[in-house]
């Protein structure tokens, strides 16, 4: 209770004021460590050094982030879907955290107004909203708690922008399609980031491949690693829908050193 009073009492001073009022807008309260929130909207490309000689930007409360989000997510379906299998749980979570509705939320919570950043062209790298609302949830978790953030996240994300209908009857993203494939299958499937680099407006690009059963099968870039490896699976899927003898060549590498099952008839193979 004493708690909750100091902090209303921090709060008051600073009502209606920039940048709390900008922030109270979007997350529906007040912030109380101020500097978290701003930390969270400045992109790698406006960096700026702390007193203690750090470079600050987002990065970090990203990280943080897109961890609580895929924790909480899971949290509010494992809840809401009682008789439902981790299959149905991991994809519908992906669905929900991938990174397209990430970007649109943010847009329409008005993040693209609030982001800082010295990158020219923020339409091309549309991966920096998305970025911005994990880093802001990681600011949340921070400042306010698990709690908070899980209303936030309930409440705001996903109540009044995700239809979450059209989320169980859209197709599962290509990694977790690939990812179940080969759990069919018993088939090792293994994302790898094999490159990293800049383009010419100095956004980070990243490069991955896919390996099933050791064998590389796809390969991908993008403006994050999980963009990267959603190109890398959608390629690998394609292929092994074109090519009925690479998905033997897979299954046999995946097969040869394993015994034979009791009953080889009942042993059936699916297409991702």
């Amino acid at each position: 209770m004493l708690r909750r009073f100091v902090k209303r009492v921090k709060a008051l001073p600073h009502k209606g004021k920039e940048p709390y009022l900008s922030f109270y807008k979007v997350l529906g309260f007040y912030p109380d460590w101020i500097e978290l929130y701003r930390e969270a909207m400045t992109h790698r490309s406006s960096s700026v050094r702390s007193k203690k000689g750090r470079w600050v930007n987002n990065e970090r409360l990203e990280f943080l982030g897109d961890a609580i989000l895929d924790a909480i997510v899971a949290d509010i379906l494992y809840k809401q879907f009682e008789h439902k299998k981790e299959g149905f749980l991991t994809s519908t979570r992906s669905r929900i955290v991938q990174r397209e509705t990430l970007n649109k939320i943010a847009i329409e919570l008005g993040l693209d107004k609030l982001i800082v950043s010295s990158t020219r062209n923020l339409a091309h790298n549309t991966n920096i909203y998305g970025d911005a609302l994990e880093a802001l949830i990681g600011a949340i978790y921070l400042d306010q708690g698990y709690r908070v953030t899980k209303k936030f996240v309930f409440e705001t994300l996903i109540r009044q922008h995700i239809n979450m209908e059209k989320v169980l009857k859209s197709e599962v993203d290509f990694k977790s399609r690939l990812i179940e494939w080969g759990q069919k299958n018993k088939v090792d499937v293994c994302f790898e980031l094999t490159d990293s680099s800049y383009d010419a407006q100095n956004n980070p690009v990243f490069f991955s491949c896919v390996k099933v059963s050791g064998i590389e099968v796809g390969s991908g870039q993008g403006y994050s690693k999980k963009e990267s490896h959603q190109m890398a699976a959608k390629v690998a899927i394609r292929k092994l829908r074109e090519n009925n003898e690479l998905q033997e060549v897979l299954l046999e590498a995946a097969h040869s050193d394993t015994p034979e099952p009791d009953n080889p008839e009942e042993e059936t193979k699916t297409t991702p």
